[in-house]
């Protein structure tokens, strides 16, 4: 089944995200040469491809897992989460219509 998981940034965490950022997609891109990412990216904090320094709020990820503790399981080890980039994480079920 698809999950969607939701990290949403604590304040003044930038620098951090940017370091933890290649192990960070290393593990989404482990999931895409699965075949099991949907797909994936931050959320700017402004309304702009490139916040700069006003950075982001968060990220999406949209990936299959066997059930959700798995995705959850998934989603705790990410360095985001690690690095307290992510105030806060949710992870929920997610139903794929279209495309």
């Amino acid at each position: 089944m698809w999950y969607a998981i939701e990290g949403y940034d604590a304040p003044g965490m930038l620098a951090v995200r940017l370091a933890a950022r290649p192990a960070h997609l290393s593990r989404l891109v482990e999931l895409r040469e699965q075949g099991r990412l949907l797909l994936a990216g931050p959320c700017p904090a402004i309304d702009a491809e490139d916040p700069g320094p006003a950075g982001f709020s968060g990220s999406i990820v949209i990936a299959e897992f066997d059930a959700l503790d798995a995705a959850r399981a998934w989603a705790d080890a990410d360095p985001y989460v690690l690095q307290a980039v992510y105030a806060r994480v949710d992870v929920r079920p997610f139903r794929r219509v279209l495309p």
